[in-house]
Parts: C-alpha cells; structure tokens; sequence
C-alpha cells in the first residue's frame, strides 16, 4: 500500500466512530495531499481488505469512514462478548425514531399527532442514546424543541446520509403490527427478508 493508504489505515483503526473527510484532511497530511488524493487512499485500503479476504472492512457510513467488522462475523463477536452488542430498540421506539428521520426538524406535538400517543419518554430516551438530538426551535407558542436524527443514528443503521433511507413502502414492512398477519416475503429486496421473517418479534436491531 501507499504511504497514504497505511497512514490512514492507522487513523481509522484508532478511532471508534466513522471519521469525516475533514478531520482526515486536520491531520497535518502534506499541503499537497487534494481530496482526490485521500479518495484514491481510501479506495486502496478498501481494495486491499476486499482482494485479500480480510475479517474487516471500510465501509463509509454515518458522513465518514470506518474499519468494521464485516457483518458475516458480526455474531459469533458478540456471542463471545469480544464488542458490546448493538442497541436494540422496541418497536414502538423505532417507529418514534422513524418519524423524527423522515419528517426532521420536527417538534414534540407532531410526533404525538402521528402516533396518536405521548412520546416524552420516548423522546428523553432516544435523545439519552444519542439517536436524535435538539436542532432548533419551532415558531409558534412556546416554540417547541426540534429534533433530528444523529450522526450515530446513521452509524448505527448503517447508513452514509439520510437518502439511504428505506422508502416509504419498504417502512411500511419493518413498523407494520408484530400482531398482524405475515406477508408473503416474495419479491421483498433482500435486506428486508430477514425483517419479514421476524415480524412476530416485538425489537428490531439496529444495524450494528
């Protein structure tokens, strides 16, 4: 690898939370490394562990870039208790967090107008985990609190900025009633097939 490519390796390594573009750029690189440059890095570490079949990967997740272990391992890790097991989330929590991220920046009241049910606690906890946080505030009486989702809300879901969210009909199959009848999971895309399958279960996992 490059000079480039294995100090970043050392960067990312070190680090426990994806690393932006611009604290790479902070960390005192050569004036005339270009972003091209980082990119072309970048792109060679993930070569490497890819051609290679290492246990790890770089993956480009929550607006920068991290070292993780690819997902086929992630199981037997945790089984171990080698990392900390991901946050799981009820499903009334995630249908909370899901209306933050799809309709953010948004108060209190509209959420609660959506659901149809209070969502102080929810919110306090959600906030407490660091899923969403306090963007503003809203005009009108009182001007409410905001919220928005997260930098380690895109960590955790696996997601590299909130375009990669599921479309709305494929949200309609990971919040639909656990008590409700089971679909068909044909013609699903795969990375819902599991949820269709589990849909008798009252906790979804977060990504990792």
């Amino acid at each position: 690898m490059t000079p480039l490519a294995r100090l970043l390796e050392a960067a990312l390594f070190s680090s426990a939370r994806p690393v932006p573009l611009s604290d790479i750029k902070s960390m005192g690189l050569d004036l005339a490394t270009s972003d091209s440059d980082i990119t072309e890095a970048l792109a060679e570490l993930r070569d490497h562990y890819d051609d290679d079949g290492h246990g790890v990967e770089l993956v480009e997740v929550g607006g920068g870039w991290q070292i993780l272990t690819r997902p086929e391992y992630t199981e037997t890790i945790e089984r171990a208790q080698l990392a900390a097991r991901p946050q799981r989330l009820s499903a009334a929590a995630l249908e909370t967090l899901a209306i933050v991220a799809y309709r953010q920046p948004l108060g209190r009241a509209e959420i609660e107008e959506i659901r149809g049910v209070g969502c102080g606690q929810m919110l306090k906890s959600l906030h407490e985990r660091e899923l969403i946080e306090v963007v503003g505030r809203g005009e009108g009486m009182g001007r409410p609190l905001l919220y928005g989702t997260t930098p380690l809300f895109l960590e955790q879901f696996a997601l590299r900025h909130l375009g990669e969210l599921p479309r709305a009909d494929e949200l309609a199959v990971a919040l639909r009633d656990p008590n409700a009848p089971v679909p068909s999971i044909e013609n699903l895309p795969p990375a819902l097939e599991q949820e269709a399958a589990d849909a008798g279960s009252p906790y979804f996992e977060t990504a990792r």
